[in-house]
């Protein structure tokens, strides 16, 4: 008879634990700091300034956003390559909805534009939802037909123009001059952050006492707290290093940032706490026992769609506000980076596995790796074939993780 080995934890396993973390993450941690550092210094320290950082933050902000709709869709076995697509799409359509039907200067017109942009990307993720859980299409056929039809129909609603300039309240979505918070209000969220979490860590104690879970060390708890905490400081005093030009005012926040911030809590809750969430990853987990559960796995399909598509349209506005523009071509590869940074972050391509924060820090190591190419001159072409390798080498090492996981 056959004895099963037990693999000796590691290091990195050992501070996870200690800490309440995934290892993987910790890991992933890592190599962002090695990215950073590596770029700082192959651009001689340009990366590691305020004013990339900045731009940093706006370019993760779209991505993340998106993402971390994309973790739920992978989580469920399924998989949306027209993110990048309803991105131009929709931009075009609100674009045109603020020049052409709304009266562009109208107090009104912003988010109404708001409104039909987020509407018509939750259609569109309903109806790919429908054709995936009720025609039985598998997502991949649908979602790269939404992807070409998509792509094409931008086009073809505004006649390949670039559509502009935006409602001026519109325009600060974007997180552009004014679109920032500035410094005061930057250090409120600041401390409001911190505070948050100060309450999570304390209240995370309480709930694992009441259940009479092993407790974490104080120590640990402390440790926790202070390294938010320099996190947190750390980002609002170089978000307000960056200075509006000519004025020496300090930017803040981006609005982009707080929304994303926004969406990725959100959707944590969702993921974690919520019945929807629960059910979208029993269903990745095994759709057999799903339905035995009496889970509507076709009618979850939907739902977590539409939730992608959702996602899409406030991803939209933000690019589109950032742009000033809708242009046809907005949005174009941006499901390769969407997709790369939900299976970075740990999500993984067979279902059932994945967060919410995993997504997002996937997004930030492949903006950092987009932007740091962009700032040593490297050729587009190039850069995306650098992200492709990235995709593929993400996808192996998780399919490694997991094995050496079950072993």
């Amino acid at each position: 008879m056959a004895v099963a080995t037990v693999r000796p934890r590691s290091f990195s396993d050992n501070i996870a634990q200690a800490a309440g973390l995934d290892a993987r993450l910790l890991a992933m941690l890592g190599i962002l700091v090695l990215i950073w550092l590596g770029f700082d210094f192959l651009t001689s320290g340009i990366f590691l300034t305020a004013r990339n950082l900045f731009n940093l933050s706006l370019q993760v902000s779209v991505v993340g956003i998106m993402a971390c709709g994309m973790v739920l869709v992978i989580v469920a076995r399924q998989i949306d390559l027209s993110v990048g697509s309803q991105l131009g799409f929709i931009g075009v359509f609100g674009a045109l909805l603020q020049t052409e039907i709304l009266p562009i200067a109208d107090p009104n017109t912003w988010w109404l534009a708001c409104i039909a942009m987020i509407v018509v990307g939750t259609i569109i993720g309903v109806v790919q939802g429908v054709l995936v859980a009720y025609a039985g299409i598998p997502s991949f056929v649908v979602t790269l037909g939404g992807l070409l039809f998509f792509r094409n129909a931008a086009y073809q609603i505004n006649e390949g123009r670039t559509i502009s300039p935006l409602n001026e309240t519109f325009q600060l979505l974007g997180g552009g001059i004014n679109g920032s918070i500035g410094a005061t209000w930057s250090w409120v969220f600041g401390i409001a952050a911190i505070a948050g979490v100060v309450l999570v860590v304390l209240r995370g104690r309480q709930r694992r006492r009441g259940h009479g879970v092993a407790q974490r060390t104080p120590l640990t708890d402390a440790i926790t707290i202070g390294v938010w905490s320099a996190l947190i400081i750390a980002f609002v005093m170089t978000m307000n290093a960056y200075q509006q030009p000519k004025t020496g005012i300090a930017m803040g926040i981006p609005i982009p940032v707080l929304i994303l911030i926004g969406v990725a809590l959100a959707m944590s809750v969702i993921a974690k706490k919520h019945r929807f969430g629960r059910h979208v990853f029993a269903m990745g987990g095994s759709p057999e026992s799903a339905e035995l559960a009496g889970i509507d796995t076709r009618l979850l399909t939907v739902k977590v769609l539409a939730l992608m598509g959702f996602l899409c349209g406030l991803a939209s506005i933000v690019i589109t506000a950032r742009l000033n523009a809708g242009a046809s071509a907005t949005g174009t590869m941006t499901e390769l980076n969407v997709i790369a940074a939900a299976v970075i972050g740990g999500t993984s391509l067979a279902g059932g596995i994945g967060t919410i924060y995993g997504g997002i820090l996937g997004a930030l190591i492949m903006q950092s790796l987009e932007s740091g190419m962009i700032l040593m001159g490297v050729p587009t072409p190039m850069q995306k074939m650098v992200l492709a390798v990235v995709l593929i080498l993400a996808v192996w090492i998780d399919m490694a993780y997991r094995r050496r996981q079950a072993t």
